[in-house]
């Protein structure tokens, strides 16, 4: 498993889908997973510092967790079957429930948990981004792949 960290929502065009990156924290691969509008929101939202004035879904799970004395321990991801990634959510009584990526990395960065992905996962889905690259040809680059591609390349259903 290789320990993930969110680079952001972008919206593929002119679909207008929008897709969760997730870069290697020790490497060079980013993993784009298409995912819904909503998850898209609610991702965005805890990116930005936004507090709903009532809790969202994602934020009401968190409650959950706590109030039952759980603590989320990571998140991992954990396959692509068919276009489809699976996710695992974590706790620390060794409890795993399975979810979607988008749903999953909500709650992670609600919780301020670790995300990691499996080495098969990034072997298929992966993106080879050198680091050599300064920032702004790196996110050139990408936003040529991703204007080059679209999800049914990866077969990736909602995340």
């Amino acid at each position: 498993m290789s320990e993930m960290q969110l680079v952001g929502i972008r919206v593929e065009l002119p679909q207008q889908q929008p897709v969760m990156l997730l870069q290697e924290a020790d490497g060079e691969r980013m993993l784009p997973i298409w995912i819904g509008q909503h998850e898209a929101a609610a991702i965005a939202m805890v990116q930005q510092g936004v507090e709903p004035a009532r809790p969202l879904t994602h934020d009401l799970l968190v409650t959950v967790f706590q109030a039952l004395g759980r603590d989320l321990v990571r998140v991992d991801i954990v396959d692509l079957r068919e276009g489809t990634f699976y996710a695992d959510l974590v706790f620390d009584d060794e409890t795993v429930i399975s979810a979607r990526p988008s749903d999953a990395v909500a709650v992670a960065l609600r919780c301020q948990t670790p995300i990691h992905a499996a080495a098969a996962v990034l072997d298929e889905a992966g993106i080879v981004v050198p680091e050599e690259q300064d920032e702004e040809v790196e996110v050139e680059r990408f936003k040529e792949f991703l204007d080059s591609v679209s999800p049914e390349d990866f077969e990736a259903g909602e995340g």
